[in-house]
């Protein structure tokens, strides 16, 4: 019983995704607090030929809500989003199939920033293929006031887990020997991304899922996400 947890992002990255595919179950983090300027609500697409940023802009509030908390703005402009992201990508070979995934993100009706973005996961693991279901945190019986690696470990042992699954960019931020003593193995994902043929330019990496769809044959896509990545252990 392999799991994974993170908190949401808005069009996340390909080893995100490779993650949730890698898991059993993927439980997503609704009872913790947004990170102010982090990537929960924006991301990097590619804009002749160099990385740029776009925003799911948010409304004002307390920087210490949760993200289940948090609303998206009312003057999003969904429509500006998209014509940003076809003015983007209006050569790329698989505009019309990702376009019509963005759209049905993009207008969903949810004002509320973490049934947004749960959507948007959805969506997107449904048009790649991906299976693995969701649960919320705060649907989990554990103690809630629980942080970091400790929280972690209660999820874990609340979901029936043997394994847990984490990028590989939180090496340092848990210790295996207690993962082992709860009867967990903790294991790393790294991603590897070859270059693919992007507008023409250099090659620019990990970028949100919107480049690699726009460029990615369906096939090859799926082979990216199921393959193109290595698990290790702390000790390996």
């Amino acid at each position: 019983m392999r799991v994974a947890i993170m908190q949401p992002y808005f069009l996340p990255y390909i080893g995100y995704f490779q993650l949730i595919a890698a898991a059993d179950l993927f439980i997503v983090y609704d009872n913790i607090k947004y990170t102010k300027k982090g990537w929960i609500n924006r991301n990097r697409m590619l804009f002749n030929d160099k990385d740029t940023t776009f925003t799911l802009p948010l409304k004002n509030a307390s920087d210490h809500l949760h993200v289940c908390e948090r609303e998206i703005s009312p003057q999003f402009d969904a429509e500006k989003l998209l014509n940003q992201f076809k003015g983007a990508y209006r050569r790329a070979p698989y505009l019309r199939e990702t376009m019509a995934l963005l759209e049905s993100i993009v207008h969903h009706p949810a004002a509320n920033l973490f049934e947004f973005l749960l959507h948007s996961l959805a969506q997107t693991c449904g048009h790649l293929g991906i299976a693995t279901p969701f649960q919320r945190s705060s649907e989990i019986a554990i103690d809630h006031a629980l942080k970091g690696q400790d929280k972690v470990l209660a999820l874990c042992q609340a979901t029936g887990a043997d394994r847990y699954i984490n990028p590989i960019g939180g090496l340092q931020l848990y210790r295996e020997a207690d993962f082992l003593a709860n009867g967990i193995v903790l294991e790393f994902l790294q991603s590897r991304l070859p270059p693919y043929p992007q507008s023409g330019g250099e090659f620019v990496p990990w970028l949100s899922i919107i480049d690699v769809m726009m460029f990615t044959a369906p096939a090859s896509l799926q082979t990216a996400i199921r393959q193109q990545f290595d698990m290790t252990r702390p000790t390996a």
